[in-house]
C-alpha cells in the first residue's frame, strides 16, 4: 500500500504542464478579446463619425434647402434595421429629422476628426453617439447626431471572442493530448525498469539493462545495479558460508554421535570413561565452532555499527590479556603487555567501536598465539601484547595493537590465505600433531571485525622468528588531536628499543 504522502510522478507532471498550458490559453483568449473589443470600439466609433460627417457635408451643400433635401437622404442612410442606427438633425430650436429625444450631451466625450464621441442613455438604452456641428451663415449651427446601442458592440465583440477562442480551445486540447502522450512516453523507461526489477529473484540478481535508459535516469539505474551487485555478492557469500558451516559442523557432530555410541556399547568402565572423555572433547569442539560462527554473524557490516561507543584501546588490550593469564600459565607461556608510545600508561587511546567484538579480536589472536607458541618452542615460550599510537602517511591517527609470539610462524606459501574462512595452516605444518586444530575461523573473525571497525589486520614475521599480528584502528577525534608521546615510527622498528614489558601473570 503506498504511503499517504506519496505522489504520482505522472499526475504531477501532467498537472505542472497542463495547468500552465491552460492558463496560457486563457490569458491569450482574454488578451485577444480585449484587443478585439478595442478594435471594435474604434471601428464603430469611426463609422458613426463618418456617417455624421457625411450628413453634415450634405447640409453644407444644400445650404438653405437643407431642411427639405437632407431628411430623405438621412432616412435612406439610416434605414438598415440590422445596424440599429438612431439619428437626429436639429438647429437647436427646430427638429429637422430623426428622433428628437436623442440627448445632445453625454459622458466620456472624446474628439475624433470633425466629430465628438460620447456615451448617453436613450430610451433606457446605453448608446454611443457621434455628434457633428455644422456652422450656418445665419442662425444657430445645425447639429447632426448618429447613435448606436452598445449591445450591438457587445454582440460583435462576442462574435470576435468566439472566433478567437475556438482555435485556442482546439489548440489547448491538442496541447493536452501532446503533453499526455509525451509524459507517458518519457515514463515508459521507469515502467520497464520496474518490470525488470519485479522479474528479479534472490537467485538471479541480474543488472538492469541500461541500453535504452535516458541519461537522466542513468544515475538511478547505476545505483540499482550497484545495489544488486552488492546484494548478489552478499547472497553468494551467505550461501557459501552456510554450505561451509554445514560441512564444518558435520564433522564434530558426527564425532559426538560416534563417541556416544562407543560409550553406550562399552563393556567395561575404562572403555566407557575413555569414550566419555572423547565425547566431551568433541562436544567442546562443536560448541567452540558454533560460537565462532555466531561471532562471524555478529561481525557482518551494519549489524553492530549502532552499538559503537568510545573505548580505551590500551585498557581493553590489557584487560583482555589479563583474562588469558590462566591459560598461559597452564601452557607454560610467558604472557606480557607493553605500551610502546607511553610506557607510563597514562594517556588513553580512545576509538569508536564495539567492546565485545574488539575483545574477541584480541582473544582470538591470543588463543592462536598460545596454541602454537609452546608447540614450536618447548622452553621460554613468549607472547607479547603491545599497544601504541601511530599515524599514517596522510596524518590519520591510529591505535596499533600487536600480538607477537616466538613460535614457528606461518610459512610464506600460506600467508596469502591466512584470513580466509575455514582455512587452517596447521594441516600442512609439522606442528599439527601437537595442536588441537580448530575450524579455521579465528583469523577470519578477526579480519571481519576489523573491517567492520574501518580498521585493518596484517601478518608479519616476528624478529627472531614467530608470528606477529598487527591491528590498526582509527582513533576518535579528541585522541587523534592530542600530541603523540613520541614521534610515530614503524612498529617493527620500535621493537628494537628498550620498553617496559609487564608480565600479566604477576
Amino acid at each position: 500500500m503506498p504511503h499517504a504522502s506519496a505522489t504520482s510522478l505522472r499526475r504531477s507532471l501532467l498537472r505542472r504542464l497542463a495547468a500552465p498550458l491552460s492558463l496560457l490559453a486563457l490569458m491569450s483568449g482574454l488578451i485577444a478579446y480585449w484587443l478585439a473589443w478595442q478594435y471594435t470600439q474604434h471601428v464603430i466609433d469611426r463609422s458613426l463619425a463618418d456617417l455624421a460627417t457625411a450628413i453634415s457635408k450634405q447640409i453644407q451643400i444644400a445650404g438653405p434647402n437643407a431642411p427639405v433635401t437632407v431628411p430623405p437622404l438621412a432616412q435612406a442612410m439610416f434605414s438598415d434595421p440590422t445596424e440599429h442606427l438612431i439619428y437626429r438633425i436639429s438647429d437647436g430650436e427646430h427638429e429637422i429629422a430623426g428622433d428628437p429625444k436623442l440627448p445632445l450631451f453625454g459622458t466620456g466625450v472624446r474628439h475624433m476628426r470633425f466629430a465628438y464621441i460620447f456615451e448617453t442613455l436613450h430610451r433606457d438604452m446605453h448608446v454611443r453617439v457621434a455628434q457633428v456641428r455644422v456652422t450656418q451663415p445665419r442662425g444657430n449651427p445645425m447639429i447632426v447626431e448618429v447613435a448606436q446601442p452598445l449591445r450591438h458592440r457587445y454582440r460583435i465583440a462576442a462574435e470576435f471572442l468566439v472566433a478567437i477562442m475556438m482555435p485556442l480551445l482546439l489548440l489547448l486540447l491538442a496541447g493536452w493530448g501532446i503533453v499526455w502522450r509525451v509524459v507517458n512516453q518519457q515514463l515508459n523507461p521507469l515502467t520497464a525498469l520496474a518490470d525488470s526489477l519485479n522479474r528479479q529473484t534472490h537467485t538471479s540478481l541480474e543488472p538492469v539493462d541500461e541500453t535504452y535508459v535516458p541519461i537522466e535516469i542513468r544515475p538511478l539505474t547505476s545505483a540499482l545495479n550497484a545495489l544488486l551487485e552488492r546484494l548478489k555478492t552478499a547472497v553468494d557469500a551467505q550461501r557459501k558460508f552456510i554450505a561451509d558451516a554445514a560441512h564444518q559442523l558435520r564433522t564434530p557432530l558426527t564425532a559426538v554421535k560416534l563417541h556416544a555410541e562407543q560409550a553406550a556399547c562399552a563393556r567395561d568402565a575404562a572403555q566407557t570413561l575413555a569414550a566419555v572423555h572423547e565425547l566431551r572433547a568433541a562436544a567442546d569442539r562443536a560448541v567452540r565452532l558454533s560460537n565462532q560462527l555466531l561471532s562471524l554473524a555478529r561481525a557482518e557490516p551494519g549489524t553492530q555499527a549502532a552499538r559503537f561507543t568510545d573505548i580505551d584501546i590500551a585498557a581493553l588490550a590489557f584487560e583482555t590479556g589479563a583474562e588469558w593469564v590462566p591459560r598461559a600459565l597452564a601452557a607454560h607461556v610467558d604472557l606480557g603487555f607493553q605500551r610502546l608510545d607511553d610506557p607510563a600508561n597514562d594517556s588513553p587511546l580512545i576509538a569508536r567501536g564495539n567492546a565485545v567484538l574488539l575483545r574477541e579480536v584480541i582473544a582470538n589472536l591470543l588463543d592462536n598465539a598460545l596454541k602454537y607458541a609452546p608447540s614450536a618452542c618447548a622452553e621460554s615460550a613468549r607472547v607479547t601484547v603491545s599497544v601504541s599510537k601511530t599515524r599514517t602517511e596522510s596524518g590519520i591517527a591510529l591505535a596499533e595493537i600487536v600480538v607477537e609470539d616466538n613460535g614457528a610462524g606461518v610459512p610464506v606459501a600460506l600467508q596469502a590465505d591466512l584470513f580466509k574462512r575455514f582455512f587452517r595452516g596447521d594441516r600442512q605444518t609439522s606442528v599439527s600433531g601437537d595442536v588441537d586444530g580448530g575450524a579455521g575461523l579465528g583469523l577470519a573473525i578477526v579480519h571481519d571485525i576489523m573491517v567492520l571497525h574501518s580498521g585493518s589486520v596484517q601478518y608479519a614475521d616476528a624478529v627472531g622468528g614467530g608470528a606477529r599480528f598487527i591491528l590498526r584502528l582509527p582513533l576518535a577525534a579528541r585522541t587523534s588531536d592530542a600530541p603523540d608521546a613520541q614521534p610515530a615510527e614503524p612498529a617493527r622498528d620500535r621493537l628494537d628499543k628498550p620498553t617496559r614489558r609487564v608480565p600479566l601473570d604477576l
